[in-house]
């Protein structure tokens, strides 16, 4: 079953990372968007299975793009992995109020990484 993923990060080293990370795992087919705003362009283009987010971005942050998600019926069990060099405790805990399924911090391996996607498609699946 092929996993849809969008990455938003405004660093385009970390959305290379992320995408070369992800692309190591199968049936997978990933997007990127560089802010907020973008990935509100490219939610409804299409079925996203997970949408990876930074929290630090400009124009539209990534809490901001969570909960205007979250709102929406369409988007709101979309799995949701926080991807931020935020580290406090009330980030963290703000991130996954707003409907975050998962918070990973900056910097992590890429096993880590996989993990989480391969645990957060195994719940999915469950759901099937």
């Amino acid at each position: 079953m092929l996993t849809r993923i969008l990455i938003v990060d405004d660093s385009s080293a970390m959305r290379a990372f992320l995408r070369a990370t992800l692309e190591e795992c199968d049936d997978l087919e990933v997007q990127e968007a560089e802010n907020g705003f973008q990935a509100l362009k490219l939610l409804p283009r299409g079925e996203f299975d997970l949408v990876i987010v930074d929290i630090n971005m400009p124009d539209i942050n990534g809490l901001e793009l969570i909960s205007f998600m979250r709102r929406i019926e369409k988007y709101r069990e979309t799995p949701l992995l926080i991807v931020s060099t935020e580290g406090s405790e009330q980030t963290r805990s703000r991130g996954m109020a707003l409907g975050a399924n998962a918070y990973l911090q900056k910097p992590f391996t890429a096993e880590a990484l996989q993990k989480i996607v391969a645990d957060m498609r195994g719940k999915q699946r469950g759901k099937d």
